[in-house]
């Protein structure tokens, strides 16, 4: 690729994620002012959404960590909170001993649930009114291809590494 190319492809993924991510920030605004979670945070409900498509026999705070947006230390504080709430259980990991298992509760999946309804119709509202089928189609696609990508791409630090300044 010449560098015209390599600058107009650069532009291009820098508009197209521009315009992904101010999408993402203003659905999730609406999303908060909603307050359809009510108990609960935007972060808390997206824990239990995660437990419970892991379904059985639950996740580590580790595979947990790798679908949430949160440090480990956090995620370990907030699945704490969860658990003090009744939402959550650890237990011991019966393929490991050493390890331990988070697990909805029977109240957390509950909760999950109700809330989880009124996600999916403000999901319906915000942004199944605005796009066609075809196109929710195609977003779906698009934006798991490039999820999916990210574990087979080097990072950018590795590949574009500069030459200190003298």
């Amino acid at each position: 690729m010449n560098a015209i190319n390599s600058t107009a492809s650069a532009v291009a993924a820098s508009h197209a994620w521009e315009a992904l991510f101010r999408a993402q920030v203003e659905l999730m605004r609406r999303f908060e002012r909603d307050n359809v979670f009510q108990e609960l945070s935007f972060r808390d409900y997206d824990v239990l959404f995660t437990l419970r498509t892991a379904g059985h026999p639950g996740l580590r705070l580790k595979e947990l960590n790798e679908f949430v947006l949160l440090h480990q230390s956090a995620l370990s504080r907030l699945v704490e909170r969860l658990e003090l709430r009744g939402l959550v259980e650890r237990s011991p990991d019966p393929a490991d001993g050493r390890g331990t298992l988070i697990t909805l509760t029977e109240r957390g999946r509950e909760i999950q649930r109700t809330h989880g309804r009124a996600h999916v119709q403000q999901i319906a509202h915000y942004v199944g009114s605005v796009l066609e089928p075809q196109e929710l189609a195609e977003l779906e696609r698009i934006t798991e291809k490039l999820r999916l990508a990210q574990a087979t791409l080097p990072d950018f630090t590795a590949t574009h590494a500069t030459e200190p300044q003298r």
